[in-house]
C-alpha cells in the first residue's frame, strides 16, 4: 500500500476521498469526530503546498436532497482547519472544474455529496473518469468506505497513477492486520452485537487467531438455545442457530480460542427505558421477559479477563446500552478496555459510540472509524479501497 511518504503534491492538486458522513441538527455539524480525523492528512498536503479537493458521501440520498448538502461540513472544516475552504456546486462539471483548476497551494476545494450522482455507488467509470480530471494525484483517507468498490474509491484510481493511503487509512490497516499478525498475547475477542450471522466471519477468525473470546449481547441467545437454554422473548434469530452450533463445536476442537458466553442476565419485559427490569442469576430466560443485557457477574468475569489480556479486540456493545438502565454490562466492558493494560482495538460502530457515551473514547489505543470496514479486515477480506492503492 503506497503512503503519502511515496506521493510527490507540492503545487498539485490532490483530490482526497474522506469520510465526512456526519450527523447533522438543525443544517449544522452535531458530531465532527470524524472531521477532526481526518485534520493530520488535510494538513500535511497544505503543509507540503498541494492543491486540495476534498470529496465525500453523506448519508443515503434518493435524490439530491438539500439537508444531505455537505456545505455545512465544509463550513466546519473551515473552521478548524483555518484554510480557505471553497464548496462546489456539484460534484463533478465545468464549473467544478475550473474551481479545482483554480486552487492556490494549501486551499481547499469541497465537492458536494458523492451520492448525489448516481453513479458514485455503482462504480460509474465515466463519473469515475470526471473525479479524475480534477486533480493530479489521489489520496483515500477513508477507511470507513473502503469496503465498497465506489467510484470514489476504487473507479478513480484507474484514471490517477499516482495515488497513496492518507495517515488516518493508513493507521487503521496498519493497526487492524498488527494485532492479527503479532498481536501480544493473551489476544481477546469481545463480539456483541444483534446478530451471530452478522459476526460470523469475524468469530471464525478469532476462533483461529484469538486466546479467549466474549460473547455478549442479544447475539448469546443463539449460543446459549444451541445449549438448551430456555431463551423466553429474546432476540434469537433462527438463521442464527446453526451458525451458533458451528462456532460452540469449532471451539471445543483443541488449537481453538476458549470461547465464553454469559452466566446472569439482566432482563426486561420489552424493549424500552421504562420497561420492568429483573435480575436473573443464570442464562434460563422465562416467557414474557428479555435478556437486555449481560448481568454483573459476567461483566465481572470479562473484566478480568479483559484486565489480564495483552492485545483486547471489541466490536459490538454487550446489551441494550443506548437504554439506561440496560447500559450497566456494556459500560463495565468499556471501562475494563479502557483500563487494560495491553494494546485495545475499538472496532467503530455501535461500540465506539458507547466509548463516546461513556466520556472513554481516548483511552484506548485505537477507536477504528470504520465500522463494517474494519470487520471486513478483520475478517480477512480484501478491502477494493485499499488493494486500488496497491
Amino acid at each position: 500500500m503506497r503512503t503519502l511518504d511515496d506521493l510527490e503534491v507540492q503545487g498539485r492538486r490532490v483530490l482526497v476521498r474522506v469520510d465526512f458522513n456526519v450527523p447533522l441538527h438543525d443544517g449544522e455539524v452535531a458530531d465532527d469526530t470524524r472531521i477532526r480525523a481526518a485534520l493530520p492528512t488535510i494538513e500535511e498536503l497544505r503543509e507540503r503546498g498541494a492543491r486540495i479537493v476534498l470529496a465525500s458521501h453523506l448519508g443515503r440520498p434518493k435524490d439530491r436532497e438539500p439537508e444531505l448538502s455537505l456545505r455545512p461540513v465544509a463550513d466546519r472544516l473551515a473552521e478548524l482547519s483555518g484554510a480557505d475552504v471553497t464548496f462546489a456546486p456539484g460534484v463533478v462539471g465545468d464549473d467544478v472544474r475550473a474551481l479545482a483548476d483554480n486552487l492556490a497551494p494549501g486551499d481547499i476545494l469541497v465537492l458536494e455529496n458523492l451520492r448525489y450522482e448516481p453513479g458514485e455507488t455503482r462504480n460509474d467509470d465515466r463519473l469515475a473518469r470526471a473525479l479524475a480530471g480534477l486533480a493530479d494525484a489521489y489520496v483515500d483517507d477513508a477507511f470507513g468506505a473502503a469496503h465498497r468498490a465506489h467510484a470514489s474509491t476504487e473507479g478513480v484510481t484507474h484514471h490517477l497513477r499516482d495515488r497513496a493511503a492518507g495517515l488516518l487509512l493508513q493507521r487503521e490497516v496498519e493497526t487492524l492486520t498488527g494485532i492479527l499478525s503479532e498481536p501480544a498475547r493473551p489476544l481477546v475477542a469481545v463480539v456483541g452485537g444483534a446478530k451471530v450471522t452478522d459476526k460470523l466471519g469475524v468469530l471464525d477468525r478469532f476462533l483461529e487467531l484469538a486466546d479467549t473470546i466474549l460473547v455478549g449481547g442479544a447475539m448469546c441467545f443463539p449460543f446459549l438455545r444451541a445449549q438448551g437454554h430456555e431463551v423466553g422473548d429474546s432476540l434469537c434469530a433462527a438463521e442464527d442457530l446453526e451458525p451458533a452450533r458451528r462456532v460452540l463445536e469449532a471451539a471445543r476442537e483443541d488449537g481453538r480460542a476458549r470461547l465464553e458466553l454469559p452466566s446472569d442476565l439482566v432482563l426486561g419485559d420489552r424493549f424500552a427505558a421504562e420497561a420492568e427490569k429483573r435480575a436473573l442469576d443464570g442464562v434460563d430466560v422465562p416467557d414474557g421477559w428479555m435478556g437486555l443485557d449481560i448481568g454483573p457477574k459476567t461483566a465481572e468475569r470479562y473484566a478480568e479477563v479483559i484486565a489480564r489480556a495483552g492485545t483486547v479486540f471489541w466490536n459490538g456493545p454487550m446489551g441494550a446500552f443506548e437504554l439506561e438502565p440496560f447500559a450497566a454490562g456494556t459500560r463495565a466492558v468499556a471501562e475494563a478496555v479502557a483500563a487494560a493494560p495491553g494494546t485495545t482495538v475499538v472496532g467503530g460502530g455501535d461500540s465506539a459510540a458507547a466509548l463516546e457515551q461513556f466520556g472513554l473514547a481516548d483511552r484506548v489505543t485505537h477507536l477504528s472509524t470504520g465500522g463494517g470496514a474494519s470487520l471486513e479486515l478483520i475478517e480477512g477480506k480484501v478491502l477494493p479501497g485499499v488493494e486500488a492503492l496497491a
